[in-house]
């Protein structure tokens, strides 16, 4: 949701339509990779008992309590909680973290945006003391710049849901009967406060404004911005028309109207879909992607919400429209894939973004079934792969950016599901979420969220919408109607999960339902039911339904197979040469230069001995080998990225197993060049002791305190090799040394791993790891506390015993100071090894047909030497598997190979044929017609 992309939610009801054809690019690409069943199996899961979905409950509230409760104490009044070192991230005292602390205002964010959780978790004495120190403590006049949709769908969606619930809870004569409307009060204050974010021709709010200055006044130190993203400007009209339902003061929901009428009709004409970043002066679109997750997903949640809160039939129309582009397009079942918005049939990357496993749950609500089933069918088996959702991950289920902030949006979609169908299924896969958060994320004071989903290292990290939605979500799954003190029934969920009434819809409409200016575009309304069905005929006389949707899906991660291996298996039917691989190609070649051209592509040798490529595709002999040739071109990308990558190792973990931590705390470590290699050999575990002299550049006086024992050591005045060898002679066991410089943290700075002396350091045996100031103050303060502290280096976190649980907290850190004199080589903090400053959309910069494009930078190579001699300096494969039958064809081809990556387990490897993941069988008239396109 930091990305500017909340979750879906809403009532398990919904428009439905027409349940779609079965998704046949995955039926098709089965048969070769034998992914699918032989037949289904027709044993439902068993049902759940009563007795054990009670039992879970009561885990979710104890889960609960453990984040709320360390946020109260050791947190609030700060906006979150640090639950790693057991304070709170107030905005200016620690290190910014960019974008993602624009969510930061000084207004005690985490407990705003639970007040309505605490109802929900019938938790009603907890909620009424947290109503009254939100009066009495939260300032909404700071001198602070935040993000608008964030202060949105949180702090005023957090006062709007606990005003919703509090009023509920007075008419019921219990609780709350002092309350006056005074978070409405406060909620109105805010509204005003963010109004003046909209003074802009358009209509679209700036994405930043000042609490206290408001826009462009110098004080207020924002105003400049010139674009947003869409779902920043398009996620506002619940929030905003509540306000004024609540209020009588239209102007809210005038202005959030105006928003939403603005992108609608800036979508792109041709295909009915938005971009993801628009500027808000002129409605130009600034990148021309178009998906369902960061960046535009609430937009989409928020026109379907609008008129199940409203009732104003112009939102459905322009859902509708937009959906159809979405499962025309987008949706390639079971991914969804972003598209160009004026080449809706090409793939613009070819990887998904957590944020939208809320899609499945905005289908229910939509009514589309099938296609949810599908989706959160494929990313649950990522789960399962990975423990938690990477914040992103490739079409061949691999991590691109394996970070977990603890998102919600898949707890929500299996909460929907579960709804919709009954099918017990869903409560299994809700428990596989408690039990990992709790074998993976709980830390002492709170949970904590992944740094690395493969090593298991963890962040200083808990956001406020992990107490907002998660929790509510994992409650709702396993409560019987019983068990809330209300109807949930009668309200929406916001995209923060915040509760809104459904009476709103009848209440101060002032504003005009229909909007007559905006020009829709001609859809069959014969595909759309205009009611709101009964779930319970969503599956009439099928009980196995669902699962019969998602038996074929259960192997996909494991066994997937490029989808463009449909290609070639009609290559090899037509007698024809598949296409040129990036791999293959070599730049003296003459065959293989003869078929860049006849692709598109121009070669240009630079002066340095690189080779520049570019591509017309209007230069292409065909459409076909337009295609091919923009495949070959971000193959090329991606091929020479992955390869600088490979020369960097990965991130290691060292994981605190003595008491009272018991392996709850993995702090993410960089490598180091020499030493034993922990991806190769067994872990190394022992005691820690400090080193004397502390910096390690000469012979330790106290061997017999680092004898048997991982030595610490402080960076600077020598080399790390030194270092190593000094602890080495004394008798250490392994070494860790920790940063000088006071306050770094692998949270804000790139890792990097530990270089030799530019001497033969065959000599070190001993594991080394490197922590930054931050992380390893923990492990000096939980000496200064325990004294006895035993740790784990290792390439990634092991399980802990579950016996050994304990609710003990590390003390806060302190940190160490130095200078440096090591050599350091850079690497990147995203995790995949994956670079975060490469473009997102690679074909924007270096496809488009009408601006040649250099990629010297990401595909630049020596023209007498091949770009890659063997699949092993690319991984192209599927998780754990090999496509058997292709095998077979394909036996001459390629080999396959055995994995170099330490951190992930990947069978065996062929040389498939995937990177662009569209459906390159798309008619060639239609792909002339897209050559034709503005771009």
């Amino acid at each position: 949701m930091s990305e500017a992309g909340g979750g879906g939610g809403g009532r398990g009801c919904g428009c439905r339509v027409p349940q779609r054809a079965p998704w046949s690019l995955v039926a098709a690409t089965a048969s070769l990779c034998l992914v699918l069943a032989t037949s289904v199996c027709t044993a439902r899961a068993a049902p759940m008992s009563r007795e054990e979905k009670q039992k879970l409950g009561n885990q979710v509230l104890e889960m609960f309590d453990h984040a709320y409760g360390n946020y109260m104490e050791h947190a609030y009044p700060a906006d979150e909680l640090m639950p790693l070192t057991c304070r709170g991230r107030v905005r200016g005292q620690e290190p910014s973290r960019g974008d993602v602390d624009d969510a930061l205002g000084k207004f005690s964010l985490t407990l705003i945006d639970s007040l309505d959780t605490l109802v929900v978790l019938n938790k009603t004495k907890e909620f009424e003391d947290a109503v009254r120190k939100v009066l009495r403590d939260v300032n909404l006049d700071n001198d602070v710049v935040v993000s608008v949709f964030e202060t949105n769908i949180r702090v005023l969606g957090g006062l709007l849901g606990g005003h919703s619930l509090a009023i509920m809870l007075k008419e019921k004569g219990e609780y709350m009967q002092w309350y006056n409307d005074e978070l409405l009060q406060m909620a109105k204050q805010l509204g005003y406060k963010l109004l003046p974010a909209f003074n802009t021709t358009s209509g679209l709010p700036y994405p930043r404004i000042n609490l206290k200055f408001g826009i462009r006044k110098p004080e207020a130190r924002t105003g400049t911005e010139t674009d947003t993203c869409t779902a920043c400007a398009g996620t506002l009209i619940l929030e905003f028309a509540a306000l004024s339902r609540f209020t009588g003061a239209t102007i809210f929901e005038e202005y959030a109207r105006k928003a939403l009428d603005f992108l609608w009709e800036k979508r792109q004409r041709s295909s009915n879909l938005v971009g993801v970043t628009i500027n808000i002066h002129t409605g130009d679109w600034v990148r021309k992607d178009s998906g369902v997750g960061a960046g535009i997903d609430s937009y989409y949640e928020y026109l379907l919400k609008a008129y199940v809160l409203l009732g104003d039939d112009s939102f459905l129309e322009r859902f509708n429209t937009h959906y159809d582009a979405i499962m025309r397009y987008i949706s390639q079942p079971p991914l969804l894939l972003d598209v160009h918005i004026h080449k809706p049939m090409l793939n613009a990357r070819t990887w998904m973004d957590s944020l939208l496993a809320f899609f499945p749950g905005l289908q229910v609500l939509k009514g589309d079934i099938r296609p949810a089933i599908e989706t959160h069918e494929m990313l649950y088996q990522v789960i399962k792969k990975h423990n938690f959702l990477p914040e992103a991950f490739t079409t061949d289920f691999r991590v691109h950016w394996a970070q977990h902030p603890l998102r919600p949006e898949f707890a929500e979609s299996t909460y929907f599901l579960y709804k919709a169908t009954g099918d017990p299924y869903y409560l299994e896969v809700g428990k596989t979420l408690i039990e990992n958060l709790n074998k993976y994320a709980r830390v002492p004071c709170g949970f904590a969220a992944m740094k690395d989903v493969r090593t298991g290292s963890h962040e200083d990290r808990m956001d406020s919408f992990f107490l907002a939605e998660m929790f509510k979500y994992l409650y709702l799954l396993f409560a019987d109607k019983e068990d809330i003190i209300f109807d949930i029934e009668d309200y929406i969920f916001t995209t923060e999960a915040h509760l809104l009434p459904l009476w709103l819809s009848t209440t101060n409409r002032s504003i005009s339902k229909k909007n007559t200016t905006s020009e829709y575009t001609e859809l069959d309304d014969s595909n759309f039911d205009w009611t709101c069905p009964n779930t319970q005929i969503l599956f009439p006389n099928d009980p196995l339904y669902a699962q019969s949707i998602r038996e074929p899906l259960k192997n996909v991660v494991d066994k997937s197979c490029p989808r463009g291996i449909i290609r070639v298996e009609e290559s090899f039917r037509s007698g024809a040469k598949p296409p040129l691989r990036a791999r293959d190609f070599m730049a003296t070649n003459p065959e293989h230069l003869e078929i860049l051209k006849k692709m598109g592509v121009s070669l240009i040798h630079l002066k340095d001995g690189r080779v520049q490529l570019v591509q017309h595709a209007i230069q292409a002999a065909s459409s076909i080998d337009a295609e091919d040739g923009l495949r070959f071109m971000q193959e090329m990308i991606e091929l020479s990225s992955q390869q600088q990558k490979e020369q960097q190792l990965p991130p290691r973990a060292v994981q605190i197993i003595s008491h009272p931590f018991f392996g709850r705390v993995v702090l993410t470590a960089g490598p180091a060049q020499f030493g034993l290699d922990l991806s190769k050999h067994k872990e190394t575990r022992g005691f820690v002791a400090s080193s004397k002299p502390y910096n390690g550049c000469s012979e330790l006086t106290n061997p017999e305190a680092v004898m048997g024992k991982i030595a610490l050591i402080q960076r600077g005045q020598c080399m790390f090799a030194e270092k190593a060898r000094n602890i080495q002679n004394a008798g250490a066991i392994g070494g860790i040394v920790i940063d000088d410089n006071e306050g770094s943290s692998s949270d804000t700075a790139p890792l990097f791993q530990m270089a030799g002396d530019g001497k033969d350091t065959d000599d070190i045996k001993i594991p080394m790891l490197f922590l930054f100031s931050k992380e390893g103050s923990i492990i000096l303060d939980a000496i200064r506390e325990h004294e006895e502290v035993e740790v784990l280096l290792s390439d990634k976190a092991r399980d802990r015993d579950p016996e050994m649980e304990t609710e003990d907290q590390p003390s806060s850190e302190k940190d160490s100071q130095n200078q440096s004199t090591e050599q350091i080589l850079s690497l990147p903090q995203t995790v995949d090894l994956v670079d975060q400053e490469t473009p997102e959309n690679p074909l924007d910069s270096h496809s488009e047909s009408s601006s040649p494009a250099d990629i010297e930078e990401a595909a630049g190579f020596a023209p007498s030497e091949q770009l890659s001699s063997s699949t092993e300096s690319l991984e192209t494969t599927s998780l754990d598997g090999e496509c058997t039958d292709l095998d077979n064809q394909l036996q001459e081809q390629s080999e396959t190979e055995e994995d170099s990556n330490p951190n992930v387990s990947w069978g065996k490897k062929v040389q498939p044929i995937d990177s662009i993941l569209a459906d390159w069988n798309e008619d060639i008239e239609a792909f002339e017609m897209m050559e034709k396109d503005e771009l």
